[in-house]
């Protein structure tokens, strides 16, 4: 069974820093391509970042030079690194793992709100 379990959120004033970690039991993350996708208030999920198979990159506009998502193929988690923190960077944080047969998998969420 696979289970995504994310940890690391909180609260922070603007300006400051989080990482968020997702550990993974059940798979293997390195063959496959995890993502990072928040939800605010009022506001529509959207892809946060994303790392592929062969370790590329992509981020949305919003948090590119503030945010960096990585992976430890040893420990077999995904984390993301947010500084500079603002405050439309509150919102539910989710880490999401799809499988190379195109199985999808998401954890349950960490909560990240920033203070202004």
């Amino acid at each position: 069974q696979v289970q995504l379990v994310e940890s690391g959120g909180g609260l922070v004033q603007a300006g400051g820093s989080l990482r968020l970690s997702c550990a993974a039991s059940g798979t293997t993350l390195m063959y496959d391509r995890q993502a990072w996708l928040r939800q605010g208030p009022g506001k529509q999920r959207e892809l946060v970042a994303q790392i592929n198979s062969d370790g590329t990159t992509i981020y949305v506009d919003s948090v590119k030079g503030r945010f960096t998502i990585s992976r430890d193929n040893v420990k077999n988690t995904v984390d993301l690194q947010m500084d500079s923190l603002k405050a439309e960077d509150t919102g539910v944080y989710y880490c999401r793992t799809i499988t190379r047969g195109g199985r999808d998998y998401w954890g349950q969420g960490t909560q990240v709100t920033v203070s202004s």
